[in-house]
């Protein structure tokens, strides 16, 4: 008696704390605007679940808050980089490919990569370059360039737009587009290059209105902003937002000569993730040919699932800035992780130019 009696009043507390008909969830920890709101919907269909979706700008602040302690996700999407810094963080749990028939419709070029060999931890989820974000209409009137990382950093260009002009709030992004106007390697370690580079942002700063990795899609579809440094797929989407609008204006984006950053996307499993079960259904989920193709046709991010490539709209298939070209193809580097030694002196530069100093 005494057992039921105890069996009872567990049951009634676990009654308490689960309301009727609460639903499962699967925590997302993604970038802004990653995910279209339609394949969130069909998920949550699928699985009889809910996504709760929590968003992060930088890969930086990912990191940071991974690092303070913070738990309760089941899905990262981390940048290629980064998947380094967390697997030897111990942050990740191994995948099981078991679950995820649909990783064949990856293309093998971007599997089985120094940043985690045999895709042990991570499977890829969407591509982007950085690039320049622009209003045709005023940039035009202006005649400024947009081939060039010129017109973020020269003051001959930028006193033009002077209050104009956003740089997203990433060290690894900023750094990496002044080492590539300066003829360097965006992964170029030379302390004396990143002087270079830091002297370049500070002289540029006073033109900008701000470093920005989150609302600038919003402030280049309202016509705050007229250039930005920005992530295709927002500068993508900021183009339909401000047509939606019937805004006098596109919003475009602009290849630099000089050559950008190709960010690859990956979903990984944190370590502590409540419901890994979810998360691999998740993954198998987007790496289907539909669903992945539908990111790139409603966010316009760069796409390496190959049985997505029949579903993606031909105008988006031809558009270079998702889809480059050989040429610039070539010019494109992904971003390597730094050591403790690098990141400090890294940590210690962008603070100065934050600080105006």
């Amino acid at each position: 008696m005494k057992r039921l009696t105890l069996l009872l009043a567990s049951l009634l507390l676990a009654s308490l704390l689960s309301p009727a008909g609460a639903k499962d969830q699967l925590h997302l920890y993604n970038w802004n605007n990653y995910i279209a709101p339609e394949t969130v919907k069909r998920f949550e269909d699928f699985c009889k679940c809910e996504v709760v979706q929590t968003y992060y700008s930088d890969n930086e602040e990912l990191l940071a808050k991974l690092a303070a302690g913070a738990r309760g996700y089941d899905i990262l999407v981390p940048t290629s980089n980064v998947i380094q810094a967390l697997i030897k963080g111990g942050q990740l749990k191994p995948i099981d490919k078991a679950q995820l028939p649909n990783l064949k419709n990856i293309d093998p070029a971007y599997l089985n990569t120094p940043f985690d060999p045999d895709n042990k931890y991570s499977v890829p989820y969407a591509m982007s370059l950085t690039v320049i974000g622009y209003n045709d209409q005023k940039i035009k009137e202006l005649g400024l360039p947009t081939d060039t990382w010129a017109v973020v950093f020269e003051p001959k260009y930028l006193e033009k737009i002077k209050g104009r002009v956003t740089v997203l709030d990433s060290s690894s992004e900023l750094f990496a587009a002044a080492l590539k106007y300066l003829g360097y390697s965006a992964n170029d370690v030379d302390e004396a290059h990143w002087k270079q580079a830091a002297d370049l942002i500070k002289k540029a700063k006073r033109y900008w209105a701000a470093f920005n990795a989150s609302s600038y899609i919003k402030e280049l579809t309202v016509g705050n902003i007229w250039l930005v440094h920005g992530y295709s797929n927002d500068i993508f989407q900021a183009n339909l937002d401000a047509q939606a609008a019937k805004r006098p204006f596109h919003i475009l984006n602009g290849l630099p000569k000089e050559g950008a950053v190709l960010a690859v996307d990956n979903m990984v499993i944190h370590k502590d993730a409540p419901r890994p079960d979810l998360a691999h259904k998740f993954m198998n989920f987007m790496l289907e040919g539909k669903n992945s193709a539908e990111l790139t046709n409603l966010i316009g991010s760069g796409n390496p699932n190959m049985e997505a490539l029949q579903y993606i709209k031909p105008d988006i298939r031809k558009n270079p800035a998702i889809f480059p070209d050989k040429a610039m193809a070539s010019k494109l580097e992904q971003l390597k992780d730094l050591t403790t030694a690098q990141r400090r002196v890294r940590n210690r530069m962008w603070t100065e130019i934050k600080a105006g100093r």
